[in-house]
């Protein structure tokens, strides 16, 4: 996947503008980190950290 992808992914997400370039970034390198460490594919480690960042954004809506 691209960072212009992942950078979309996040702002459809919630991801404050300003914000998601710098973010798709992080998460693309995790996720390649992840890959390695865990010895899974790139896209299963980004859809992982993807879910765990929509599941934040959601509860920071909700005042949790």
């Amino acid at each position: 996947m691209e960072i212009f992808e992942i950078t979309a992914l996040l702002a459809g997400l919630g991801c404050p503008p300003e914000k998601c370039a710098e973010m798709a970034g992080q998460l693309d390198k995790r996720a390649r980190q992840l890959a390695d460490q865990k010895d899974r594919s790139y896209d299963e480690a980004l859809k992982h950290l993807l879910a765990l960042m929509r599941q934040g954004w959601a509860a920071k809506a909700k005042g949790l």
